[in-house]
């Protein structure tokens, strides 16, 4: 779910207090894509955006379930196959990563949410 190793490499690349505040930051943005996400009805480009959104982000912060399931929503986005995008599973895997993140982040890092 999470990938441990990238995440503490991105922290010592760029510093504990940078680190804290990019997680600030990708917790804020997320928070308001998936907000975006629920009961809507997106497709097509609008639906290939938000997962292509949400790949890289979730990428970056080692979200690796959900980096895998965007990426794959893009693509169907892109295809036209829209409705095989299953936002409820995209929305329950980035709350289930976040809390997973959020409780195990201390043991594995130095940051502290």
């Amino acid at each position: 779910m999470i990938d441990w190793g990238q995440v503490k490499e991105l922290e010592n690349e760029i510093g504990a207090e940078d680190f804290a505040e990019i997680v600030d930051v990708f917790i804020a943005e997320v928070d308001e894509a998936i907000d975006a996400l629920r009961g809507s009805e997106l497709a097509g480009e609008e639906l290939s955006s938000a997962m292509h959104f949400l790949k890289g982000s979730a990428a970056n912060l080692g979200f690796s379930d959900l980096a895998a399931y965007c990426s794959e929503g893009e693509k169907k986005a892109q295809n036209g196959s829209s409705t095989e995008v299953d936002l409820t599973h995209v929305i329950s895997l980035y709350e289930n990563s976040k809390a997973n993140f959020i409780e195990n982040a201390p043991s594995h890092l130095s940051y502290n949410p």
